[in-house]
């Protein structure tokens, strides 16, 4: 009798699932983005139809998502989707990308902001351990590296999301539900406060003191941080070989998930600007913060602060729910570092991957590195998503006996639609950042060279079995 290899589970249900995506999309952006948009765009109707706009792009993603997860529920999700839509070259780059920086930096951004915010409650979070000031060739002026307090604080914020998930995708799925369950309470207690309590403090019309940019200019301009806010909704996919009934349950929680969260996004702007007015969320650094405070007082306000610490820390979580199955899926083709590959026996985590994943996380966190990085590759997000888009018209060709549950509905439109608007966003941040974009670019294209060796050692494992 041989012992069969453990493997991963079918322990998210239905609710699991939607938690992820709306734990994932919804973080700190949401509380904060108002007033830069304002600025931007110098109008509130402006604004709020930006979100719309944004979110009728992620409602045309979610489309796209829910078939390509129904018909391919897998662990790796654009990994595979790009995969089997492309060639392994193609996923293998997004799954480099995924693994060495997007995952990992997007951790330790989140991360970073959840101490920032509890830096208001306790200021002694940001004092300095120690500074170097590092002379590099090249520089005149010496680069100031300051280790704070946070910075190990929030190594142990990832060291406990990669525990939790450790011990077992169900457990994970329970408390992810519970961390999501806070969050969207924090966003409606904002909006029924604020129509109960508020009065009315100019959405409808502002006198506009800051320069605005031509009408297209803004628009693209402050669409980035809506669109940051939004990102999140493509998670589950990673998750695929973990949904229980995935052919049903993958695309309900991405429809349903992104259209709770758009919701509450449009809502919750409209709130601040029915409650501090134009011009009060505009000059705002803290838009939410401040909405609070102005109906209820500043002990409400650092109630709001608690609220997002929360809403940080449960997409912190989501985070890394789903993005270590991307080294696991590639680990398990031959295709990542072997260590990855490995299951938990007792808890059918990936376990190789959760480790690996943390600990470049941590090492971005206590190297401050991670915002830098996060930037690079912020429109390689978008390009891959235009690619996405473009693996399921060739899936639909290469593959047409694939069973698809659901099909995205308006095809070929709705894949065509949301591949466009990705890459008109990409292309928008290649044009505002070349410098930080290219090198971002770069650093994608180093993972050729590491697929080009494991293929190759996957070619003398065959040969060999041969």
């Amino acid at each position: 009798m041989t012992n069969k290899a453990p493997g991963l589970i079918r322990g998210l249900g239905l609710w699991s699932a939607i938690a992820v995506i709306v734990g994932s999309m919804i973080g700190q952006a949401v509380f904060l983005v108002a007033s830069d948009m304002a600025r931007e765009l110098g109008s509130p109707t402006r604004v709020i139809a930006v979100w719309v706009i944004g979110g009728m792009v992620v409602l045309l993603g979610a489309f796209c998502y829910a078939e390509l997860g129904a018909a391919i529920p897998q662990a790796g999700g654009e990994y595979v989707y790009l995969s089997r839509g492309f060639s392994p070259v193609w996923g293998f780059l997004y799954g480099w990308a995924s693994s060495m920086i997007m995952i990992p930096c997007a951790a330790a951004v989140m991360a970073a902001g959840l101490l920032r915010f509890l830096g208001f409650l306790l200021p002694s979070v940001a004092n300095p351990i120690f500074t170097w000031h590092l002379i590099f060739p090249f520089q005149s002026q010496p680069y100031q590296f300051s280790f704070t307090v946070a910075q190990p604080l929030a190594a142990g914020i990832i060291v406990l999301v990669t525990a939790i998930n450790y011990v077992g995708v169900r457990t994970a799925g329970h408390f992810q539900i519970f961390l999501t369950s806070l969050k969207v309470a924090a966003i409606l207690a904002i909006v029924i406060i604020g129509l109960t309590l508020g009065r009315p403090g100019g959405i409808q019309a502002a006198r506009i003191t800051w320069p605005v940019q031509g009408s297209i200019g803004a628009v693209l301009t402050a669409i980035v941080p809506a669109m940051a806010a939004y990102n999140g909704f493509q998670m589950l996919g990673k998750l695929g070989g973990e949904v229980s009934d995935p052919q049903r349950n993958i695309p309900r929680a991405a429809i349903l998930g992104s259209l709770l969260v758009i919701s509450l996004y449009v809502l919750v702007n409209w709130t601040y600007f029915h409650i501090l007015g134009f011009s009060g969320v505009a000059q705002s650094q803290y838009v939410a913060s401040d909405a609070v405070a102005r109906l209820i007082g500043n002990s409400g306000a650092k109630w709001i602060t608690v609220a997002m610490i929360i809403s940080a820390f449960g997409a912190i979580h989501a985070n890394f729910m789903a993005g270590p199955r991307v080294p696991f899926a590639m680990a398990r083709d031959g295709r990542f570092f072997v260590l990855a590959k490995r299951i938990q026996p007792l808890f059918h985590t990936p376990s190789g991957a959760l480790i690996f994943q943390g600990c470049v996380a941590i090492l971005l966190v206590l190297t401050g590195t991670y915002q830098e990085l996060y930037s690079f590759e912020m429109f390689a997000v978008w390009a891959f998503f235009a690619l996405i888009a473009l693996a399921l018209i060739r899936l639909r060709r290469k593959e047409p006996n694939l069973p698809r549950s659901y099909r995205a509905w308006g095809y070929p439109w709705t894949p065509l639609g949301f591949g466009a608007a990705a890459a008109a966003i990409s292309i928008n941040l290649w044009l505002v950042h070349p410098v930080r974009s290219s090198i971002g670019l770069a650093v994608i294209l180093i993972g050729i060279p590491f697929f080009n060796f494991w293929q190759r050692q996957m070619t003398r494992r065959q040969v060999a079995v041969l």
